[in-house]
């Protein structure tokens, strides 16, 4: 935890309630938009909220698993039952099938597997999928989760985070090889990430899988990051990297479209935004 610094939470925010309950849930959401680990101090001073009872609160959050404490003791971030609250919401949202039918439209179009990805964690889990007619295809269902180091989807939403956030995210555990093309060195991965946030794409190149390629792009919101990407994968007997560069603007427009479908939920009422990144 060396080299943390006190986060910048932005304007001083508003967290009220009619009732306890209902504090605590607007203590949780104020958190969830930010994307550092913080202290009772940060929030002290953004929230206006007494530290005696900002302590407790913290401590109530803490003992229901929705806030974790680092090893320093000090800093919090999202805990395994909120992240796993924020995945059961993007599973099982009324936009389901907006969104898949989107993708079935786009499978129709290329002939290769597709699926909708967002960042758990260090992992990324797979909000929906539709697979491939042809016999030879790698079945990866909505749940599945891949790590986020060797997977297109993974690399494409890192790369819009900041390099402390990105250590981190990294940092969770040990860079698995999986494959001979697996990068695990930090370094040419930092290296990778700055030219995916120029490209506007990510490939997996056999990094994961053995034979599998993938292609990924955020699907676009109207805030300054996005937590979704949509997918191409392909066995690399059909499909090499640069035929899956060739997809791009199949891919953006489906992209595009599914964008579209969320500022529309977006419009039609308010709704909780959960960050699935945080730490």
């Amino acid at each position: 935890m060396e080299g943390l610094t006190e986060p910048d939470l932005g304007p001083v925010g508003s967290v009220q309630g009619e009732t306890p309950a209902l504090r605590l849930f607007a203590l949780l959401e104020f958190i969830t938009t930010r994307d550092q680990l913080f202290t009772l101090q940060s929030l002290v001073d953004q929230t206006g909220i007494p530290k005696p009872t900002l302590h407790r609160m913290l401590q109530q959050l803490e003992g229901a698993d929705l806030l974790m404490r680092q090893s320093d003791g000090k800093h919090y971030g999202t805990g395994a039952r909120m992240r796993r609250m924020a995945e059961d919401v993007l599973l099982n949202d009324t936009r389901h099938g907006s969104r898949h039918a989107v993708l079935k439209s786009l499978v129709d179009e290329i002939g290769e597997s597709c699926n909708i990805t967002a960042l758990s964690g260090n992992e990324v889990i797979y909000l929906d999928r539709v697979e491939t007619t042809e016999p030879l295809r790698i079945h990866l269902g909505p749940g599945s989760r891949v790590p986020v180091h060797c997977s297109a989807s993974g690399k494409m939403i890192l790369s819009q985070f900041g390099p402390a956030q990105r250590e981190r995210v990294i940092a969770m555990q040990p860079l698995k090889v999986f494959t001979r093309h697996t990068q695990t060195d930090p370094a040419l991965l930092e290296e990778e990430l700055r030219q995916i946030r120029l490209d506007g794409y990510a490939l997996d190149r056999e990094e994961f899988l053995d034979g599998l390629v993938c292609i990924a792009v955020l699907v676009p919101n109207a805030t300054t990051r996005s937590n979704m990407c949509v997918a191409v994968q392909a066995p690399i007997v059909r499909m090499s990297s640069e035929d899956l560069v060739r997809l791009l603007p199949s891919l953006r427009a489906a992209a595009e479209t599914l964008g579209r479908i969320e500022e529309q939920q977006m419009s039609d009422g308010p709704s909780l935004a959960l960050s699935l990144a945080g730490g």
